[in-house]
């Protein structure tokens, strides 16, 4: 469902062992909501549980849970990091969109 990077994975696990949140026990949550400039923009936070209806898929050993409506929406997403003078931070390659902004947050499909 959605694929995680190694390079993704060890920015998670710092940021969320900074935040408190144990990277072997608690999630990523993934969605999407409406706004951002091309129509639909991605929502990435940390928490600790579940809730009702939420799909949970793991990849290189990260939990990931999203939410029923944004599954369909992120079908084959990777999750990347980019780092460095240019990065932008976490990179949502997601083989939906048919539209990004410059930003690269949000998409239309």
């Amino acid at each position: 469902m959605i694929k995680v990077s190694e390079e993704a994975k060890k920015k998670i696990s710092a940021l969320m062992t900074e935040e408190g949140f144990d990277a072997t026990a608690d999630y990523v949550r993934v969605g999407v909501k409406s706004g951002g400039c091309s129509g639909l923009s991605y929502e990435l936070k940390f928490d600790k549980s579940q809730a009702e209806g939420d799909k949970v898929f793991e990849d290189n050993n990260v939990k990931i849970v999203v939410d029923k409506r944004s599954v369909l929406y992120l079908a084959g997403t990777i999750l990347e990091y980019s780092g460095g003078l240019n990065g932008k931070g976490f990179v949502f390659n997601n083989p939906n969109a048919q539209r990004t902004c410059g930003c690269g947050e949000s998409f239309s499909l």
